[in-house]
């Protein structure tokens, strides 16, 4: 489950950063790359499971299930706050050194 959640906000991160490819000006790559890492490495992690559960890994219980539900949104929850962070700290736009000037 948090493969396929990862994976999900990986896709479409990618289909919105091709859309807007050319600008880039909101930095939608680091966040791509963030989530394509964590399919990654929710992908590794699904292999030594299945390698260590063998079948068994196909059929997890509800409450397992909803666990990685959680924690595949609090990946992606967690992904959005770094590129967050990166872009207020960048300030592509100048929005908040300009609402800084405006202060002084």
């Amino acid at each position: 489950m948090t493969l396929l959640i990862t994976v999900l906000a990986a896709v479409v991160c990618t289909v919105v950063w091709y859309l807007h490819a050319p600008q880039s000006v909101m930095k939608l790559g680091v966040l791509c790359w963030m989530y394509w890492g964590a399919s990654l490495m929710w992908l590794v992690d699904a292999v030594f499971a299945y390698m260590e559960m063998g079948a068994a890994y196909f059929t997890p219980q509800p409450m397992e299930m909803l666990n990685d539900f959680y924690l595949g949104l609090s990946v992606v929850a967690l992904g959005l706050v770094i590129w967050l962070a990166i872009v207020l700290i960048q300030d592509p736009k100048g929005i908040i050194r300009a609402l800084l000037m405006k202060k002084n």
